[in-house]
């Protein structure tokens, strides 16, 4: 059983210095001509991604607010037409034109 999974995984290599210690693993070699050049590209590319997501999602949030923004003040509006009609006919009637904002919700 260990002699198959050995032939899957290479030897794992334990590095000590005399004192006990671990030693680091050496770096990677750096990348030259060609990956070099590759690298810096997809480093360039993925933030030109990120800068146009973020432009996206403020686009999507200018959208968002350009369609609901006339449906809530066309809301505002009916109510507060309604309000003023209410109190229109209500002082046309004598009534008492007091607007109630907050209620006082006691048990009894």
């Amino acid at each position: 059983m260990s002699q198959r999974m050995s032939d899957k995984r290479p030897p794992i290599i334990i590095d000590m210095t005399p004192e006990g210690e671990f030693r680091d693993p050496p770096p990677p070699p750096a990348p030259r001509g060609f990956d070099r050049v590759l690298a810096r590209l997809g480093g360039a590319a993925m933030l030109v991604a990120l800068a146009a997501g973020g432009l996206l999602l403020a686009a999507l949030a200018l959208l968002a607010i350009g369609v609901l923004l006339p449906i809530v003040l066309t809301a505002g509006a009916i109510g507060a037409i309604t309000l003023w009609w209410r109190m229109r006919k209500a002082r046309a009637r004598g009534e008492s034109t007091i607007i109630i904002t907050q209620f006082d919700r006691r048990e009894g």
